[in-house]
This record gives structure tokens, C-alpha cells and sequence, in this order.
């Protein structure tokens, strides 16, 4: 046992490196440039999701640092994932929603292009008891999301019969290697993972997601259902690619922020299941 884990010890850093680029990547390959620059001249619609992204967020990342006690590693990734939302699989949960695709397309670039900005502009002041520059948290941000996303949307958008003959093999390897990111992280992590119960690490995740995504479905400020629900879905969940490679980032960090991480990718995919048929059911009584 001790082998296998020296194993994913040493692939560690590489295997989050393949994971993140081909996430954002596949999201990117779903991504028109032209569709989400329409969608995105409503300036109301980028003000909704700067808002709920990038002052909400943060601020419910903090009330519920400060509510419930808990280990500094844990607060500092529930601030940390508190600047990155939208997961990468929301084109996968907004299809069983039935929210609007085009919204989601919009969504998605502008969230990843805030988490670059917002991530190591804020970061450096929320977080206690890591010495981390904008810089160096910048970096690995463009490299292993900016970039690959901007790629696919290009590629998207001026060679689509290519993008889509890549995205299925690309999507494909993204599940592959979340799948492998998420095996080496139980097997290196276990001891972390165990002490996290009782920490109110799992409630405060499981708060942060569900109010923020509530939130965001019922204050829409007039969007409709389908863009609510889309709002929410996204604006739940976190790009956990880019928190992975914030906590890869920081010199010497805690090994406990790296379970939480973990933790938080598998349960936010359950209760963005559980959002998403929810928002389903309402996008079928509206047309019923």
C-alpha cells in the first residue's frame, strides 16, 4: 500500500495538470464566441453574475467561517472556493434542468475569465496563514484555465466541424482523468479526509452551495426560469479545476485543503443533481 501511494504522490501534480486543462478545454469547445458576446451585451446579465460571483460568494464564504468553528485549512478553502464558481461539468447538469444553453455558454466564460481576475486579486487578503503572492496564484490560473478555455472557444467558433470531432474524445479524457484525480486524492488522503468528521467541513460546503444556488434561482431580477435555473446551477457550484490548481499553488500547503477539495467535487455534483431535476420539474409545470 505504502508503494501505490508514493505512486500517486508522484503523479500527483501532473495528473491535476492533465485534469484541469482537459475540463476547461471541453468547456471551452462548447463555448460560440459570437453567441456569448450577444448574450453578454445585457449588461444586466454580467452585472447578475459578477454580483453573485464576486460579492455574495465571498461574503457567505465568510459568514459561515465565522458561524461555525472550524480548522483553518478548511476556512481558507471554503474562501478560496468562494471566488471560483461554475463547475465544469454545468453544460452536463443544465441539459437536465432544461435551462437555456446559450445563457449557459455565456456563464461559462465570464466565470472562468473572473476567476483568473478575482482569484488572485482577493485571494492573498481572505485567506489567513498562507503567504501567497497574486502573482504566483495568477500564474497556474491563466496556464491551466484561461488559456485551454480560450483555445476550445476558438476552435469552437472558427473550426467547429473540428471542435466537435474533438469534444468527444476530449470530454471522454476530462472524466477519465477526474476520475483518476479523484482515486489519487482518497488513496493519498484518507487520514485528512477521516479528520474532517465532526470539523463542520461537509456542512459548510453543503451551505455555501445550496444557499447561494437558492439564492441565485430566486432573486433572477427578471431572467427567465431557464436562465434562473442556469444561474444557479452555475453560480452553486465551483470550478473546482481552478481551486485544485490554487491549493497546488501555495508553498507548503496543509494537506487537509486538499481533501476538502476533493470532498467538495464529489458531493457538489450530487446536489447539483438534485438542483438540476428540481429545476427540471419547474421548467415542465411552466410548459404543462
Amino acid at each position: 500500500m505504502e508503494a501505490i501511494t508514493q505512486f500517486c504522490e508522484h503523479y500527483m501534480n501532473p495528473l491535476v495538470l492533465v485534469f484541469t486543462v482537459l475540463n476547461l478545454l471541453s468547456m471551452g469547445l462548447q463555448v460560440n464566441i459570437p453567441k456569448v458576446l450577444k448574450k453578454l451585451s445585457h449588461i444586466k446579465i454580467v452585472l447578475l453574475i459578477l454580483f453573485w460571483g464576486w460579492v455574495v460568494g465571498p461574503a457567505l464564504g465568510y459568514l459561515i467561517i465565522y458561524t461555525l468553528p472550524m480548522a483553518e485549512p478548511f476556512a481558507n478553502v471554503i474562501l478560496l472556493t468562494s471566488l471560483a464558481p461554475c463547475a465544469p461539468f454545468l453544460p452536463l447538469v443544465v441539459d437536465k434542468a432544461k435551462g437555456e444553453v446559450d445563457f449557459a455558454g455565456a456563464l461559462i466564460p465570464l466565470a472562468a475569465l473572473g476567476t483568473v481576475i478575482f482569484m488572485p486579486l482577493m485571494a492573498p487578503y481572505m485567506i489567513t496563514g498562507i503567504s501567497i503572492s497574486a502573482m504566483a496564484l495568477a500564474k497556474p490560473l491563466i496556464i491551466t484555465i484561461l488559456i485551454p478555455l480560450l483555445i476550445g472557444a476558438i476552435l469552437k467558433t472558427y473550426a467547429e466541424q473540428l471542435a466537435d470531432k474533438l469534444f468527444g474524445p476530449v470530454k471522454k479524457l476530462a472524466g477519465l482523468s477526474t476520475l483518476l484525480t479523484v482515486i489519487f486524492c482518497l488513496i493519498i488522503y484518507t487520514d485528512e479526509m477521516i479528520e474532517t468528521a465532526g470539523s463542520f467541513a461537509l456542512l459548510s460546503m453543503t451551505i455555501f452551495m445550496v444557499v447561494l444556488g437558492a439564492l441565485a434561482y430566486q432573486f433572477g431580477f427578471g431572467l427567465q426560469q431557464s436562465e434562473r435555473s442556469v444561474m444557479s446551477l452555475g453560480l452553486g457550484t465551483r470550478n473546482i479545476a481552478a481551486v485544485f490548481a490554487a491549493v497546488l499553488a501555495i508553498p507548503d500547503g496543509d494537506p487537509r485543503m486538499m481533501a476538502m477539495v476533493v470532498m467538495w467535487t464529489l458531493w457538489s455534483v450530487v446536489l447539483a443533481l438534485v438542483f438540476a431535476r428540481f429545476f427540471g420539474k419547474q421548467a415542465d409545470q411552466l410548459t404543462s
